[in-house]
């Protein structure tokens, strides 16, 4: 992984792209397309006239959200990386080694990568008088700088999205609701790998080692049944795994209360999208894949749907968040509220988190969506420098704009000025 700094002189021009086929964002295409062997994050300098809509967004709005982000990230020690450390590739003699350290990055995306870096910006933010557009806007325009993100000067972005699902459910198990939501076992284990560079091992420890954890199949044949690891149950296990597919979610009981499910890890098997097995199997045209497309098929095919579920060995665990208000989304990465159209989920390698970015696309209807958005998530198939996937929030609206979204367009990360010493 490298990355280059482009200059070039303003362009103002709009790069929006038409909607493409519609894909589902997070994880059920994930592989349909390649992506790069070596993606490569190049910046180039613009101003903020350039951004489409950028006057119009009502940018007073994040205000609130920069601010919880400041605090959350004032807590951290001042050198606590906000981008991922470099990852292995191979080197001329075939062996692993490490791709250039972070410190090769452009002193622009440098000014991003440690949380101490964003104090002189939040020292700013926290003296606003007020929260109006016209204030908010003077204050990015005078503490952050615009650039074009491009993967090997490919501007193009790949913007898709996803959501909180609601569901039914009940605190006990019943031939009504038949699906357990397990808790993280005690004995799932995320250790560090030895080698430099290595990403992280997740499995279950034997005799001094870790192993694969338990499979997707395994864990619905029962396999942790009897460990007091279930926090609800669920009618179907369609709905449990689209809620795992988005890693959150709301869970309505018999009384109408609502329990709010949070991510609590995962088994560390390899994902394998259900839209690809089902365009492999000719059960479904490329064209007309989303996620409803994929949940009309596994309702339209119960006595398969199970052996397809399966087809994917991943599996994620949940835990019960007791503190959230109705009204706010799920925790991110930085352990932050979601907000809607707010909160985006990136590819830390490339975009440091917590960022501010500004997003050019166009929405599942064909309408414009010029918005200002935090870095706040990260997700499985979220990879590359443009690469991006946006919270829609919760209830019908956002299912099926989540569900639907997949655009080109552009991303202009705003990065920290640092005041002259």
């Amino acid at each position: 992984m490298t990355f280059q700094l482009r200059s070039s002189g303003m362009s103002g021009r709009r790069r929006r792209a038409s909607p493409a086929m519609m894909l589902l964002g997070p994880l059920l295409l994930a592989g349909c397309a390649t992506p790069p062997a070596s993606p490569t994050l190049s910046l180039r300098r613009l101003a903020f006239a350039d951004l489409a809509g950028w006057q119009q967004d009502h940018v007073g709005e994040i205000l609130p959200v920069l601010l919880a982000e400041c605090e959350r990230l004032g807590r951290l020690p001042v050198e606590t990386p906000l981008l991922d450390p470099p990852q292995p590739g191979p080197s001329t003699d075939g062996t692993s080694t490490a791709q250039p350290p972070a410190t090769e990055a452009p002193d622009a995306v440098e000014a991003a990568a440690h949380a101490g870096l964003y104090r002189p910006a939040c020292r700013a933010a926290r003296a606003l008088p007020s929260d109006d557009d016209a204030t908010v806007r003077r204050y990015l325009e005078t503490w952050f700088l615009p650039y074009e993100a491009s993967d090997r000067g490919d501007v193009q972005a790949n913007l898709t999205g996803y959501f909180e699902p609601e569901v039914a459910g009940a605190l006990s198990e019943s031939p009504d609701t038949p699906v357990p939501v397990y808790a993280r076992p005690r004995d799932l284990v995320t250790l560090a790998n030895p080698q430099p560079g290595q990403p992280a091992v997740t499995g279950r420890a034997q005799a001094g080692k870790v192993v694969p954890y338990l499979t997707r199949a395994e864990i619905d044949q029962g396999a942790l049944r009897g460990r007091n690891l279930e926090i609800l149950w669920l009618h179907s296990p369609i709905d449990l795994f689209f809620m795992q597919v988005q890693g959150a979610g709301r869970v309505r009981l018999p009384t109408g209360q609502i329990v709010r499910l949070g991510y609590a890890g995962r088994n560390g098997q390899p994902y394998t999208p259900l839209g690809r097995v089902l365009i492999d199997r000719h059960q479904l045209d490329p064209s007309g894949v989303s996620m409803q497309s994929i949940r009309g098929w596994l309702e339209t095919h119960p006595a398969d749907a199970q052996d397809l579920l399966e087809q994917n060995r991943n599996y994620v665990f949940f835990r019960a968040l007791d503190d959230l208000a109705p009204n706010q989304g799920p925790p991110g990465a930085l352990g932050l509220a979601l907000t809607p159209q707010r909160s985006a989920a990136v590819d830390r390698r490339f975009i440091p988190l917590g960022v501010p970015m500004f997003v050019e696309t166009t929405l599942p209807s064909g309408a414009p969506l010029d918005r200002l958005m935090l870095a706040q998530d990260l997700g499985t198939d979220v990879v590359g420098p443009t690469r991006a996937d946006l919270f829609f929030g919760w209830g019908a609206d956002a299912a099926r704009n989540a569900g639907a979204m997949h655009a080109g367009g552009r991303i202009i990360l705003l990065l920290p000025r640092q005041p002259a010493t």
